[in-house]
């Protein structure tokens, strides 16, 4: 999945998050206000369509800690081991 990410210049405000909620991450039309993040993924600057604004941009798996408020955006691998008549997907 790709996400953008970028700061966000309205937090603070009503519906905006608290003013430690700095990061917009955006999954295909959603979007989520975060307080930190987690990338373990290469990254790349993007001008966004808007054609004023730039994103960091990423792909990969997020999950969200919702207790620290990070998105963490990591590597999806899966690892097939046969055994026998049986297949196990293993995921990291």
């Amino acid at each position: 999945m790709k996400y953008r990410i970028r700061f966000n210049k309205t937090r603070g405000q009503d519906g905006r998050g608290t003013m430690d909620h700095v990061w917009r991450v955006f999954e295909g039309e959603k979007e989520y206000l975060v307080k930190h993040l987690d990338i373990t993924v290469p990254v790349r600057s993007e001008k966004d369509s808007n054609g004023a604004d730039y994103n960091i941009v990423c792909e990969g798996t997020m999950t969200l800690d919702r207790d620290t408020s990070t998105a963490v955006i990591s590597r999806h691998e899966v690892h097939v081991v046969e055994s026998e008549n049986v297949v196990y997907l293993n995921r990291r």
